[in-house]
């Protein structure tokens, strides 16, 4: 028997399923990309700042924020802060996944780490739960790789469609990112827990944001919406006397 073989054969299928579940993604961070390259343009970071802040730090949300912050002048430190504020939900995505990844050896974990999203989390926690077995890390890293290499391309087109589209709203492409995130949700709801769980999140986010919880309205409503998301469930499974 031909061990090679028989080890590419699960990579090879691996890719293939990557290829088709990052589809979505890439469709949606290239013009959300080419967004903040025109942005960033504005914001007055030079086209290698730019396309490396989408290599080093590849945080959509913080990348526009920081891009924001920049062309008013704010310190760098407040906009570490502020980014970090920002992306305090990430830790409620590393925490749902690490389970799945916990025998994963530490680099791997690490370059894994480094490229989750909430595009790529969401994709990656519906086929983990859905999938019994081990995780077939070649499926993981083309999700990863090809999502960020759309985030990238994205950027550097925006950097030079700027020179022609000197405001992306009109066109729509702000709100790019907002839709590919209801198109994210709605594959992965299944029951009326889970639109419960939803619709409950979404508007205590919103409503946060509206009393002014800008930063932390997504992670306040994460963790209540899971909260009773947990708690309802639990209550809907208990026997009753």
């Amino acid at each position: 028997m031909d061990t090679a073989a028989t080890t590419r054969e699960p990579q090879k299928q691996g890719w293939q399923r990557g290829l088709t579940q990052v589809l979505p993604i890439v469709l949606g961070y290239i013009p959300i990309g080419f967004a903040y390259g025109v942005l960033a343009q504005e914001a007055g970071l030079s086209p290698r700042n730019t396309v490396l802040m989408s290599l080093i730090v590849y945080a959509g949300a913080s990348q526009f924020i920081a891009a924001g912050l920049f062309a008013s002048g704010i310190s760098p430190l407040a906009v570490v802060l502020t980014t970090f504020v920002a992306n305090l939900r990430h830790l409620l995505m590393s925490a749902s996944l690490a389970p799945y990844v916990r025998r994963w050896r530490k680099p791997l974990l690490a370059a894994f780490a480094y490229q989750v999203t909430d595009e790529t989390f969401a994709v990656h926690a519906a086929r983990f739960a859905s999938t019994p077995g081990p995780v077939n890390r070649a499926e993981v890293f083309c999700v990863n790789l090809v999502a960020q290499a759309a985030w990238v391309f994205g950027g550097w087109l925006g950097i030079v469609g700027g020179q022609v589209i000197p405001d992306p709203r009109p066109w729509g492409l702000d709100y790019a990112l907002s839709a590919m995130f209801i198109a994210l949700l709605v594959l992965q709801i299944k029951n009326r827990i889970q639109v419960g769980v939803a619709l409950l999140a979404g508007g205590l986010a919103v409503g946060l944001a509206l009393l002014g919880l800008d930063q932390w309205a997504v992670v306040v409503s994460t963790i209540v919406g899971a909260t009773i998301g947990v708690l309802w469930e639990r209550w809907i499974k208990t026997p009753s006397p």
